[in-house]
């Protein structure tokens, strides 16, 4: 009789600093079914998400002793988002990091406080606004793309929708790898994923392809087509 497998255990998540990032970010971890505890100063933030997380608690991120008795120190993934507050930021982000967090995603305000928060080696730093810039950006440059996504290291997805002058050819006519060093990862037909590498596959005007590569790349090729 073949032995059981463990059903996987879901990480736990502290998200420090409730304003608009964190209480995004911890509301749809929550809904998602993972076990969230969400930490902030201020009363009323605490209070908005107290039915919604799993623990909600009213504590100092400066404070390292107020975060280990909130056992921020048991948990898998933090993610400190407090906002403008630059000191508390980086004292917080240096507690959790004290404190053993495997995981730890810090949110900066700026370039400058990107690169003061990188000497503290979190697993990730990220600038939403920026990101977001960028995201927006890339849609409105060419209405074409409907979604886009930085995977790091220079590599990004696209999710391109397919123009009137494509229908009817095939992925394998557009030479991606050959002519523009780009890979196709699938194509999104209404509920239906298709896959690159499935055999030739004749796009419709009503698809979507995903595809993967450079920045400059991707931009050159949906500016063809």
């Amino acid at each position: 009789m073949a032995p059981k497998t463990e059903k996987k255990r879901n990480r736990t998540f502290v998200i420090i600093g409730l304003g608009t990032v964190g209480s995004t970010v911890a509301t749809d971890l929550a809904r998602s079914g993972n076990h969230v505890l969400g930490i902030d100063i201020n009363e009323k933030s605490v209070a908005a998400l107290s039915d919604i997380l799993s623990e909600a608690i009213i504590a100092d991120g400066r404070d390292e002793e107020a975060l280990r008795e909130a056992g921020v120190d048991k948990y898998d993934v933090s993610l400190i988002a407090i906002g403008e507050d630059l000191e508390a930021n980086i004292l917080c982000t240096m507690n959790v990091k004290m404190l053993g967090v495997k995981t730890v995603w810090v949110k900066a305000i700026n370039k400058t406080h990107h690169r003061i928060l990188t000497k503290l080696e979190p697993d990730r730093v990220i600038l939403p606004e920026q990101e977001i810039g960028q995201h927006i950006a890339q849609k409105l440059h060419n209405p074409a793309v409907r979604d886009y996504l930085s995977l790091g290291n220079g590599m990004h997805v696209i999710n391109l929708e397919v123009p009137e002058s494509m229908a009817g050819k095939t992925i394998e006519s557009l030479d991606l790898e050959k002519s523009h060093e780009l890979r196709c990862l699938g194509i999104l037909r209404g509920s239906e994923f298709i896959g690159c590498d499935t055999g030739t596959v004749t796009m419709e005007a009503t698809d979507k392809i995903l595809i993967l590569g450079r920045r400059q790349n991707l931009r050159d090729f949906s500016d063809g087509i």
